[in-house]
């Protein structure tokens, strides 16, 4: 070693390392905040995600009480058809709500929209959503627990119905609900200032018959 070299010392090489590790660490940390608020805030395929996230949520809430109800709660139906309906009503009825209030805050932004049209707008669009499902629930579960050949390879009554509710959910989330939402009811529309009238309508007619009683 020269006299012009400088004295590198462990410790100084200890330094430099933690240095070079700690960029790396920033680095990462800023590229997942970034990444975060794209999720978060962007648009075009991030809404997709987002929507998917949201209606994940809302299908596996449904999907959660539905079984529960199909399972437990009406198991002494046996085979009877409304087994099935009734406890795809009642998943459908608290997703529903789940989905609505989740879109509402996070997946479209709809700050802007109008919380009683919104809430007109995606009642409309849960109820063709609530017809879809429970009939082709009940459709798809009825031509499968037929199906003699599931059973010979393992699969049971309430494997055969949960297969068939998360396939028609799956299919109904995607090529109705995710459409329509984005496109009529988390934006303001023409039919908005109806929906509201509708809801005030409804609203005001309920205050005077309590003041009068």
């Amino acid at each position: 070693m020269t006299e012009n070299q400088p004295h590198i010392t462990p410790d100084d090489n200890t330094a430099q390392e933690s240095n070079a590790t700690d960029g790396k660490n920033r680095s990462a940390s800023a590229t997942m905040r970034k990444a975060a608020d794209k999720f978060i805030n962007g648009k075009g395929i991030f809404t997709f995600l987002r929507s998917s996230v949201s209606s994940q949520i809302a299908s596996w809430t449904d999907m959660g009480v539905c079984f529960v109800f199909y399972a437990w709660v009406f198991i002494g139906m046996g085979k009877d058809p409304m087994r099935s309906f009734l406890a795809t009503a009642i998943g459908l009825v608290v997703g529903g709500v789940v989905n609505c209030c989740i879109n509402y805050k996070f997946t479209f932004r709809a700050e802007n929209c109008s919380v009683k049209a919104v809430a007109i707008k995606y009642l409309l669009i849960w109820g063709g959503s609530f017809v879809l499902n429970i009939a082709g629930t009940t459709l798809l579960n009825h031509i499968l627990q037929h199906w003699e050949w599931l059973r010979h390879i393992g699969m049971r009554t309430d494997g055969i119905f949960a297969f068939a509710r998360l396939s028609v959910s799956l299919v109904v989330s995607l090529a109705w609900n995710y459409l329509l939402q984005k496109n009529f009811v988390y934006r303001p529309t023409g039919f908005d200032p109806y929906a509201i009238k509708a809801v005030d309508f409804l609203t005001f007619n309920r205050l005077n018959r309590n003041k009068e009683s």
